[in-house]
């Protein structure tokens, strides 16, 4: 038993996560090409064209998986945040940092491309609908998260000023989410549901599904790549990081 506790938490300080992330990095990068070349083919060359959108729906395979990544990043960033407020971890807190850059930008391509295909639907760019509101909301919780971090010069006292703000936007997600059933609103209900069969071609689902795993292998690898430039930032005067450039020769 005491074995498989000392495995388990194994890669939970800053040293030993540090190579491991290298490791996992290009795996990441190449899961994220590949599921995104196979979900662009089937969503843009395979799908057939939708009967009442036309060719317009097609942005869909970006902006429903790139909206679904920007709630459930920050569902983590703010798990990861919470777990470092508790326990008091280093690494935690370095996780929730190095994710709310990317669940920003998931949050921004949501917004753009949500426009995008508003402008042909709707006849506008924007409107004050209870959806888009609250993904603005979001895409603002993530900057104030970044804010917060970079405002305060103590590492620790960062963390946990941008844990707090983290946890109290979370209830920001579940109103994203069920704004559609909870209000009256312009944007339509999602085609895709764990409760119900999806309201769309099967060659359609199949692009979306690529795609979210696409986005999903691309937010691991730019959160890992961005692990490890916080760790080295926050560990510089650890011996650890001040022997990695002798490491580094004794592998060459």
């Amino acid at each position: 038993m005491s074995g498989s506790v000392i495995h388990w938490f194994r890669f939970s300080s800053p040293a030993t996560f540090y190579p491991l992330a290298g490791r996992l990095i290009p795996i990441f990068w190449t899961l994220a090409a590949l599921l995104g070349a196979a979900g662009l083919w089937i969503g843009f060359f395979v799908a057939p064209t939708d009967a009442t959108q036309g060719e317009g729906y097609r942005i869909i395979f970006v902006h429903v998986p790139v909206s679904w990544m920007s709630m459930f990043i920050y569902l983590v960033m703010a798990t990861w945040a919470g777990i470092g407020l508790v326990f008091n971890t280093r690494l935690s807190s370095m996780m929730a940092q190095s994710l709310a850059p990317t669940g920003a930008l998931m949050a921004f391509l949501s917004l753009w491309t949500g426009a995008f295909w508003g402008k042909p639907m709707w006849g506008t760019w924007w409107v004050w609908d209870a959806r888009l509101t609250s993904e603005l909301i979001l895409l603002f919780l993530y900057l104030g998260f970044m804010a917060l971090q970079a405002s305060i010069d103590d590492p620790r006292r960062a963390d946990k000023a941008s844990a707090i703000l983290a946890l109290v936007g979370v209830v920001n997600v579940p109103i994203i989410y069920f704004s559609v059933i909870w209000w009256n609103t312009l944007h339509q209900g999602a085609s895709v549901s764990l409760t119900k069969a999806p309201s769309m071609a099967q060659t359609m689902l199949w692009g979306m599904l690529l795609m979210s795993l696409c986005y999903w292998m691309y937010s691991i690898a730019m959160a890992l790549t961005r692990l490890r430039a916080i760790i080295l930032e926050r560990e510089a005067h650890a011996e650890w990081v001040t022997r990695l450039p002798e490491l580094a020769e004794v592998r060459r």
